[in-house]
């Protein structure tokens, strides 16, 4: 499926890479708005942008979901 709404200017290796701190943080039980705010921090990226990075990897079931 095409992801549409894509910041292009960001690699698949740094998607890939801001899917896993996702992943990882709400393996630290924050929870998944804490974990998207701290993810998109982290990365200075916007919530929206991680929001669209985390349905991306679900979709695509990176890892670690693989």
């Amino acid at each position: 499926m095409p992801h549409q709404h894509l910041d292009t200017s960001l690699t698949l290796e740094r998607r890939m890479a801001v899917f896993l701190a996702l992943v990882e943080a709400q393996d630290l039980r924050l929870t998944v708005r804490e974990s998207r705010r701290v993810t998109a921090e982290r990365f200075r990226l916007s919530e929206q942008q991680v929001r669209r990075i985390e349905q991306e990897g679900l979709d695509g079931e990176w890892p670690p979901l693989a």
